[in-house]
């Protein structure tokens, strides 16, 4: 299929939501002192916060998904961005952390739930010849929206109450990732039924394939490892003395490490191929928190969160097309859907669990040593799912 200039609409309109829903989840690092603050909360108690939001948009992102392949992107990613400033709005007025857990963690994440997958997993069907690079640049949205948004919220919180810049993120929601959401459209069908846009497997025969079970083993495996940082991270920086704007800053070059990676990346996968470039990249997220364990000041840090964001954003843009390359279009957003929530347990008890270690311990040192053997054996598995190779259909 011949992409069409609307193509890169849908391209761009991803990349703002995307932008949009993870600066809000990764804004999380600059509200972390206000809550622990606010509430006198230890550090595992105020992670789950964020754990809770990620499990939610993981394991809601399969239905979610299902909706936006029966009904299209468009009215579920705008509801989606309602629930996510509701979410906020709720938050601001929370009176004790249990609120927090159930306004930012319950809603906000369901929020993310309905605007992650179809927005992501409905760009692939628009491509075929450059689905690779279509995929980098719209994920790197979340690359974007993790330096920028932040950032933001740290300046605003220097000028107000952390509730009123609560409040202020939310309209910003409204206002932008409205507009995005309305130029989602689900790609057209070509009258040939031939064409990838019309094959694949559906969701229910791509859970019976082994190449999908290594797949999202891969994930779970994975998945501490790719959202402990986002949490901890900046905490890490306030334990060395380092200043406030360059401990949550560190969050925004994760962002920067991500932007390059998914541009970068994608083109690089497009010509060598997208599951030996997952293989690398997995090993490589794994090899960056050797950086983090031997950090000593800011700049051991910045170098880790470059690191580290490359390759975590390089692994997040190739899931969606390796989905598309290996199960085909047919339920490819209830596919990306279904994958992703093995990163749903990660996400929750990953940061908690960290948390947890630190309480105990004073140090992350155990934390980084568990996320280099995990990271290990999920490249592992994705050797394994890339030996398998494309499902036939």
């Amino acid at each position: 299929m011949k992409e069409t200039p609307y193509a890169w609409v849908v391209v761009w309109a991803t990349f703002v939501c995307l932008g949009v829903i993870f600066g809000v989840s990764y804004s999380f690092a600059a509200f972390f002192e206000s809550f622990a603050t606010e509430f006198a909360a230890q550090r595992a108690d105020v992670s789950w916060i964020f754990g809770l939001s990620g499990f939610v948009y993981f394991v809601m992102g399969a239905p979610g998904g299902m909706l936006a392949d029966r009904f299209g992107p468009r009215w579920v990613c705008a509801g989606g961005m309602v629930l996510i400033a509701l979410g906020l709005l709720a938050t601001s007025w929370a009176q004790s952390l249990w609120a927090v857990y159930l306004s930012y963690g319950l809603l906000v994440g369901l929020g993310i739930a309905f605007v992650y997958t179809q927005s992501i997993a409905n760009v692939q069907p628009w491509f075929s010849t450059r689905r690779g690079l279509a995929g980098g640049i719209a994920s790197s949205g979340v690359g974007a929206g993790t330096l920028l948004v932040p950032v933001l919220v740290t300046l605003a919180l220097s000028q107000m109450p952390w509730r009123e810049a609560m409040r202020s993120l939310a309209l910003g929601v409204l206002l932008l990732g409205l507009l995005a959401a309305s130029l989602l459209k689900k790609a057209p069908r070509p009258a040939s039924t031939g064409t990838a846009a019309a094959t694949g497997l559906s969701l229910r025969e791509t859970l019976r394939t082994p190449t999908f079970r290594w797949f999202y083993l891969a994930v779970v495996l994975a998945s501490p490892v790719m959202f402990i940082p986002f949490a901890h991270v900046s905490a890490s920086a306030r334990d060395l003395g380092l200043d406030e704007s360059l401990a949550v800053g560190l969050v925004g070059l994760i962002g920067v490490g991500s932007l390059v990676g998914r541009f970068a990346i994608g083109v690089m996968a497009d010509r060598l191929g997208r599951a030996p470039t997952l293989v690398l990249m997995q090993l490589s997220m794994g090899a960056s928190y050797a950086v983090w364990f031997t950090a000593q000041g800011g700049a051991g840090l910045m170098c880790f969160a470059l690191w580290f964001g490359l390759s975590y954003g390089s692994i997040v843009s190739l899931l969606p097309a390796i989905c598309m390359d290996y199960f085909g279009a047919k339920s490819v957003a209830g596919v990306v859907g279904t994958l992703y929530s093995g990163a749903a347990v990660g996400n929750l008890l990953g940061p908690v669990l960290a948390g947890a270690v630190f309480d105990a311990t004073g140090h992350y040192h155990g934390v980084m040593a568990g996320c280099v053997a995990l990271s290990l054996c999920a490249t592992w598995a994705t050797h394994q799912m890339r030996r398998l190779g494309r499902a036939q259909y």
